[in-house]
């Protein structure tokens, strides 16, 4: 691996780009399916009655449309929800014009064990989840008034097969695709920036064409900056062979960045005799970044911290149902805080999410696999690996390599095999195949045994970057003991939190469970976690304890925090009825734990001030209040305008504290730069529930039936505080094009469905998710609880 990797990717944003040119047609293929929850061996037969079956668009996700219970097969690790085989049909008409074209049908995710037929033709299977895939429909359509009949079967009634929540059903979107016969084949456009420094960028497209005759074939390649004004263009002949190419130099190249996501738009013209007979366009950026042993990371050449979370794919209360504004909103939420990476741990994400984070700037550690041909789950990927293994990592490659933000491959995390030599055989075959189809990012694999003497997986020397899961005791270690290797921190942390509870003694570190053959023995009775960070499962830290140790040394290039937001299964450190993660910065809502503002005094220039906790106990308590901020040398706290005195950081401190004795009022601080206030802050004693407040993110949507507006509910007293321990059960009624997404509040314990139109707030807030319609117009909200003021909230709907 050369010291320097330069790239230049393309943003794949689906074939709905090329929908209505010339000899090519792509079409969203989401609507107007039928769905049986359940198995009918006949379901595939063209003939077979559907009548009956429920109506619905895809995405879809039924295990979150289920009730929460920890008799489920899939366990709370996977959320506690249900899971099983279900059926989708869909009937449709191809045109004749299509007749002599080549018709394909994109799945870009199902959960999973999925089968396919066409008119009864049985298609094939793929049992990976996370895979995107295709098939060739031409042979088997009908042309005109004769109807198809495409059948799915999802199977995910083996359980357990995940350490987290999947999801069950084809979760993401579908695509159906018409092509002339000779055309770009799918996934094999590849560009390439072999000069990116300087004033001029060399911008290098080779792609693979599927012919039907040696007619001269042209490929015409012109490129254009963010404004749409032409930059460059180039046109390759070919007189016989599949592949063409070409070399367009672009003159005082904006560089892509995390701060500055510039995207160039990339058009490819593929004629025959001159007659266009396909077309391909995208986006694209410019980028290059090194890895060093000594410095770290560095983008265009300059040095940046990642300041990274790693991220599961559901979406809290929409569960694995892609969608694109949820999945946007994440990431948003993510970037206020200063976040500039995201791990898709443990596999490819959805096509969106990359195309999300190319427009967003966040690099992304792609990642392959959870387990190799070792099980971590009776039931899990490791009983398809010999047969699969292969075609699912390179279609994850050739679909992902084009993407700026993508600048890492990871192809496993915590592999077992890593403890025998079986790691060095299969991480040799694993690296080399990543290396066949792209050979301009490192290759990784975060790996939980730190003795590099013990390590196969690392032994097998193919790793270009080694990745280390927690053991933060040996960062600073880490030249002596991998002399010459470039590090990553691919997971740390693991602290626990629940929003908006706090346990009285913040000075005191606790790890749970205490270690990994106990079992639950101590915690609260309620099963909620401190919100102060001072909890930790046995494997990982506090937040600042490992990104101390990461903000100290340029060689640690950065690191990827368990988790950004909270995730439905995997509750540790409690039983049933937890059934999401306490990991995450963000809770199952979005709401923010008070750790984000370390984060975002730590990762951000934005002046930050941030005290907690809230201002409701009793009388005479004895409290630890802290401050996070940045921007400023020194915090005066005051209590009902008295002073409690000014702290300033110490050392390594990342935060202030105090001991503070509880009286009723307002409690506030002030942060100041040389005798100048920055900022200032307070929260109050709030009294009893009075009304609630609706807050809108975004208070006009697209009437595209997918479109979002997340509604935070927020119980006030009659002053309008926030009541912090406020839980009354809160209905939400809507009248308007739209419908109640889903609904949430962010409780680890809730066992609430997420589809309904009522919920308890949790420490004073609960969420509402409205999705839009097909039709424009005003979307009203009305939020409603006993004994409370109601709300009501208008969304425009254009």
């Amino acid at each position: 691996m050369k010291l320097k990797l330069y790239l230049c990717a393309v943003l794949l944003l689906g074939y709905a780009m090329a929908f209505g040119q010339e000899h090519q047609a792509s079409q969203n293929f989401n609507s107007n399916w039928k769905f049986f929850l359940g198995n009918d061996s006949t379901a595939f037969r063209p003939d077979f009655d559907d009548s009956k079956w429920r109506k619905l668009s895809l995405p879809h996700d039924w295990s979150i449309e289920g009730q929460f219970s920890e008799k489920h097969s899939s366990t709370t690790n996977e959320g506690a929800l249900p899971t099983g085989i279900g059926w989708y049909r869909k009937t449709f008409a191809m045109p004749l014009s299509s007749k002599n074209e080549n018709v394909f049908i994109d799945f870009d995710g199902i959960y999973k064990n999925s089968e396919v037929w066409i008119n009864g033709y049985y298609l094939g299977k793929r049992p990976n989840g996370y895979i995107s895939f295709r098939y060739d429909l031409t042979d088997h359509l009908y042309f005109g008034n004769k109807l198809n009949v495409i059948a799915v079967k999802v199977d995910n009634s083996a359980q357990p097969n995940s350490r987290w929540y999947t999801g069950s059903g084809i979760y993401r979107n579908v695509w159906l695709v018409s092509k002339n016969a000779t055309h770009f084949n799918q996934w094999e456009t590849v560009i390439t920036t072999p000069k990116a420094e300087g004033n001029v960028a060399t911008i290098h497209v080779n792609t693979q064409i599927h012919r039907v005759n040696m007619k001269r074939t042209s490929l015409v390649t012109t490129i254009y900056d963010a404004g749409g004004k032409l930059v460059g263009s180039d046109r390759y002949d070919m007189d016989e062979g599949w592949q063409a190419q070409a070399d367009v130099k672009i003159k005082q190249p904006q560089l892509w960045s995390v701060n500055h996501p510039y995207l160039y738009h990339v058009k490819l013209q593929l004629l025959v005799a001159g007659k266009l007979v396909d077309s391909y366009q995208s986006t694209f950026g410019i980028r290059y970044f090194k890895f060093d042993q000594d410095k770290g990371f560095s983008l265009n050449g300059k040095p940046l911290k990642i300041r990274g979370v790693c991220m599961h794919h559901d979406m809290g209360a929409l569960g694995a149902a892609v969608n694109t504004r949820a999945m946007e909103r994440q990431l948003q939420i993510l970037k206020a805080m200063g976040c500039n990476a995201i791990r898709t741990s443990h596999n490819p994400p959805a096509p969106e999410f990359l195309e999300l984070c190319d427009k967003m700037g966040f690099l992304v550690m792609d990642e392959a696999f959870d387990m190799w041909a070792k099980k971590k789950n009776k039931f899990d990927y490791h009983l398809d690996w010999a047969k699969w293994h292969k075609v699912d990592l390179e279609d994850q490659i050739k679909r992902d390599r084009n993407h700026p933000s993508v600048f890492i491959w990871s192809i496993g995390n915590e592999i077992r095999e890593q403890f025998d030599s079986t790691g060095i055989s299969i991480g040799k075959e694993l690296v080399g195949i990543v290396k066949k189809l792209d050979n301009t990012r490192p290759v990784t694999s975060a790996l939980s045994e730190n003795d590099p003497k013990k390590n196969f997986i690392y032994q097998s020397h193919a790793l270009d970057l080694v990745g280390l899961n927690y053991h933060q005791e040996a960062y600073a270690d880490f030249p002596k003991n991998y002399p010459g290797e470039k590090f990553i921190a691919t997971e740390t942390m693991s602290a626990l939190e629940t929003r908006g509870h706090y346990d009285k003694v913040s000075d005191t570190t606790v790890l749970w469970p205490h270690n990994s053959k106990s079992k639950f023995t101590d915690g609260n009775a309620d099963l909620t976690v401190s919100a102060y960070d001072n909890v930790a499962a046995y494997w990982g830290t506090t937040h600042e304890a490992t990104w101390k140790i990461i903000k100290k040394y340029d060689y640690l290039s950065g690191l990827f925090v368990w988790t950004g937001f909270d995730y439905l299964g995997e509750p540790t450190p409690y039983p049933w009825p937890a059934r999401s993660s306490y990991f995450g910065i963000i809770d199952l809502a979005g709401f923010p734990k008070d750790v984000y503002y370390m984060y975002q005094s730590e990762w951000t220039t934005k002046p930050v001030l941030h005290i907690l906790p809230h201002w409701n106990w009793q009388p005479g308590q004895i409290i630890d209040v802290w401050a996070y901020y940045n921007q400023a040398d020194e915090v005066e706290l005051f209590l009902n305008g008295k002073s409690l005195g000014i702290r300033k950081k110490q050392g390594d401190d990342l935060h202030l504290a105090w001991k503070v004795t509880y009286e009723a009022g307002t409690l506030s601080a002030v942060s100041k730069l040389n005798g100048k206030v920055v900022l200032k802050t307070s929260v109050k004693t709030a009294g009893k529930p009075a009304r609630i407040q609706l807050i809108a993110d975004r208070s006009t949507i697209k009437a595209d039936g997918k479109d979002l507006s997340y509604i935070t509910a927020r119980v006030l007293d009659e002053q309008g505080n926030m009541v912090p321990d406020a839980d009354d059960l809160i209905k939400f009624e809507l009248t308007g094009p739209g419908v109640i997404a889903g609904v949430d509040n962010g409780l680890q314990t809730s066992t609430e469905p997420f589809k309904a139109n009522q919920h308890k707030a949790f420490n004073g807030l609960c969420l509402a998710i409205i999705q839009s319609g097909l039709k424009g117009g005003k979307i009203i909200i009305k939020a409603s609880a006993k004994n409370l003021k109601p709300a009501i909230l208008n969304i425009g709907s254009k």
